[in-house]
């Protein structure tokens, strides 16, 4: 443990991966910040902290990639310390330690206290929920519940991140009404599985009760909902995204992939009929609905056939949004064992044919949306008269983004209902009319 230091260092965190990391990053710097701890960027740091990734191949060499860049700043003399954490460091810290000795501390996930104490040389308060937002101000992610208790052969959260815990429904609601009064006025629902919310804690699942109670809270203008495992989908949930005002339509709800062969090696539960009826289910009880998905080609034991089976699926299902990843074998996983037997330039082909196909539904969808009118949620000022935005149907970094020209400034945060002009694969252009008086 380090020694408690009159003059707290200057420390930076830089963040990879996905929203879960983001909220880990944004927790652990409140925590510091709240020990007197300066925050800094970068290039100003005496201490870095690399919250890293380790869900697939690609993450992991970015992870390395930035632990390599980070020791020959530190090599040069403009680090004193670096402090590696998040999933890749709790996945093989035994091989890191090895690989990087001149590394200071690997630590796994959330591990806010250690960090403290090894920068300060002690930890005085506990955390109660405070988070330094690293998003802009008017919006946030919630991370509702960590780990997943799911066996999918191919994913290795369950090996880093442990089995599914729910976080308390009423200090969900109070960290919730925090970001309010911060000025936050869209929260988006994370975790590793968003629809097993409450089953550990209460015995049943209470995703719906506590999406509708959130969405209550005064203040707030969107709840988005992420990670929506499809399995066991809770259908109470499609009612409250139909009825409540404030819940936007929209649902991320990852597949992976649509033939029954290819799933049941995947362990996921479902087979293509039981996943075009809940498709089904979603878009009738849920009118105008705009649907996120996500698929993994190149599994193991996935042909040619298997492949335009999901190719001819995604053409029946039109989703809004769509996202591939190539396979990445995972040791430790169920489907290790399978090895990785197609070829990396398949995966690759597969992976642009499947994404082209998307943009073309894309490019579809959003020119039928030309001539409409669209509520659109400001997120930044490109220049004078130039706003870049988001309608309901689009998450922060993943998804169609709305281009919007205005007479009169507009403010980040800022609700404006803008006339669609021009389309093209994942962008809007339009011009806003009247500013959709934001919610007291």
């Amino acid at each position: 443990m380090a020694a408690r230091t009159e003059h707290p260092p200057r420390v930076a965190i830089v963040t990879l991966g996905c929203s879960k990391n983001t909220v880990d990053s944004e927790t652990l710097a409140a925590y510091l910040q709240q020990h007197g701890v300066e925050l800094t960027a970068p290039e100003h740091a005496s201490v870095l902290i690399l919250n890293t990734c380790g869900f697939i191949q690609p993450a992991k060499l970015e992870s390395i990639s930035a632990i390599v860049e980070a020791l020959e700043r530190k090599q040069a003399g403009s680090l004193s310390r670096l402090i590696v954490m998040g999933c890749l460091s709790a996945r093989y810290a035994e091989e890191l330690r090895q690989e990087f000795p001149e590394v200071d501390y690997f630590f796994g996930p959330e591990a806010y206290e250690p960090i403290a104490r090894v920068v300060l040389g002690d930890a005085r308060y506990e955390l109660l929920g405070e988070r330094l937002l690293s998003t802009p101000s008017h919006f946030a992610y919630l991370k509702i519940s960590e780990g997943c208790d799911h066996g999918c052969s191919f994913c290795a959260i369950p090996l880093i991140r442990g089995r599914h815990r729910s976080r308390p429904m009423e200090q969900l609601l109070q960290q919730a009404q925090d970001l309010v009064h911060r000025g936050v006025r869209e929260l988006i629902l994370i975790a590793q599985d968003t629809t097993a919310y409450g089953i550990d804690l209460y015995g049943r699942r209470r995703i719906a009760e506590l999406v509708s109670r959130l969405a209550s809270l005064p203040g707030i203008a969107w709840v988005r909902l992420l990670y929506a495992y499809p399995t066991d989908f809770p259908e109470e949930l499609l009612q409250v995204i139909a009825e409540h005002p404030t819940v936007c339509k929209y649902l991320d709800i990852p597949l992976q992939h649509v033939s029954t062969r290819v799933l049941r090696s995947m362990r996921r539960g479902m087979t293509r009929q039981s996943i075009e009826r809940l498709l089904e289910r979603i878009r009738s009880r849920v009118p105008g609905i705009a649907l996120r998905t996500t698929f993994i080609v190149g599994y193991p034991n996935e042909t040619e056939e298997d492949f335009r089976e999901l190719c001819e699926f995604v053409r029946w299902a039109r989703f809004e949004r769509l996202g591939v990843f190539t396979y990445s074998a995972e040791e430790g996983t169920a489907a290790w064992s399978l090895g990785d037997p197609i070829p990396e330039e398949v995966k690759q082909e597969r992976y642009r044919e499947l994404m082209e196909l998307q943009r073309s539904i894309s490019r579809e969808l959003n020119s039928a949306k030309i001539g409409t009118v669209q509520r659109v949620l400001i997120d930044e000022e490109l220049a004078p008269g130039e706003y870049l935005g988001r309608t309901e149907f689009d998450a922060p970094e993943v998804d169609c983004e709305v281009y919007v020209r205005s007479p009169v400034p507009l403010s980040p945060g800022t609700f404006v209902t803008v006339e669609i002009e021009d389309a093209e694969d994942y962008e809007l252009y339009g011009s806003a009319n009247v500013t959709v008086p934001n919610p007291a």
